[in-house]
């Protein structure tokens, strides 16, 4: 059996965080068997990832699938990387041309505190887009990918047809869970997350995030060897999403770019009474609930969401 990449010290310092949040009792008994715990079976990832130098950083990409087909570009989530997306990754590539990319100072790649803010974050999605000279994008962002999709698409020279996001912030107030209100609100918790490291960090979301999905060894160890060192820097964009949300929310009703709202039924970081706000406040949107999914709906039912890009891209996101 691989070595465990979570730890055992890791294991503990998570499961005493879990101790202490209402919703992972409330969750406990809609979990699978197995949700959230690393399976050790041999990982064969599909998804080919390299790195390129842009803006000064060393940046994780891939790029595969069918060159002439529509493109979709998946940007990542926090606490994971673009390797959450092998599984439909794989799906995709026989009739779509895809990209990821690990945005700077999430995944692997390179980053510091100046990027941990939507516009930073947008503001180099669009040197990434023009570098690889990208046009009509469906941009597929959830969580911390989801705040700089909206950015972009609302302050900057877009190359975007249509973007499709879920289980981050945009709509005010949002509807937070207990643990990001923490992120949020306390230098002590900011300061606790900070030291307990990425595999507490990691190990936590894993059980409070999945309510299906069984994450690979191989693709954990990439999560945490993504974050080590790195908790810091990430919780100083929990601190600052309030006010990144003041350039986002105010625009939303005016956005003519057409959104694909997606979210986990039982988000336990953001409720999904937020999908439902943002989905009533844009003009060109549709609304996909995720049944009995968690907070990474995108692996808890890695097939559904296959179909939902799918339709979306081969025509789902015209509105006449």
């Amino acid at each position: 059996m691989s070595k465990d990449p979570i730890g055992m010290l890791g294991r503990l310092n998570a499961a005493s965080l879990m101790m202490i949040t209402p919703e992972f009792y409330k969750l406990r008994s809609k979990r699978s068997k197995g949700a959230g715990k690393i399976n050790h079976d041999l990982a064969n990832f599909t998804m080919k990832p390299e790195f390129m130098q842009l803006d000064g950083l060393k940046i994780r990409y891939a790029t595969g699938g069918k060159a002439d087909g529509p493109t979709v570009l998946f940007l990542s989530p926090l606490p994971q990387s673009i390797l959450c997306y092998d599984t439909t990754w794989s799906s995709l590539s026989p009739s779509t041309n895809l990209v990821a990319l690990d945005l700077p100072g999430f995944g692997q790649s390179q980053g510091n505190i100046s990027y941990m803010t939507f516009a930073a974050q947008s503001a180099f999605l669009h040197k990434f887009i023009a570098k690889l000279g990208l046009t009509d994008v469906h941009i597929v962002a959830p969580d911390v990918g989801m705040p700089v999709a909206l950015h972009y698409v609302m302050h900057r020279d877009h190359k975007a047809k249509s973007i499709m996001i879920g289980a981050g912030p945009s709509v005010q107030p949002s509807a937070d869970g207990s643990l990001v209100r923490k992120m949020i609100g306390s230098i002590f918790w900011r300061f606790v997350f900070t030291m307990t490291g990425a595999p507490a960090f990691i190990g936590g979301a894993n059980q409070l995030g999945y309510l299906k999905y069984s994450p690979s060894c191989a693709e954990v160890s990439d999560y945490v060897a993504s974050y080590s060192g790195r908790i810091g820097p990430v919780t100083k964009w929990f601190n600052g999403y309030p006010g990144g949300c003041k350039d986002i929310d105010p625009h939303l009703a005016t956005l003519n770019v057409p959104v694909h709202v997606m979210w986990g039924e039982h988000d336990a970081f953001l409720t999904a009474g937020n999908a439902e706000r943002l989905h009533a406040r844009l003009p060109k949107s549709r609304l996909t609930i995720f049944k009995n999914c968690g907070h990474f709906f995108y692996q808890d039912d890695s097939d559904k969401l296959t179909k939902t890009v799918l339709a979306w891209v081969n025509g789902g996101y015209d509105f006449g």
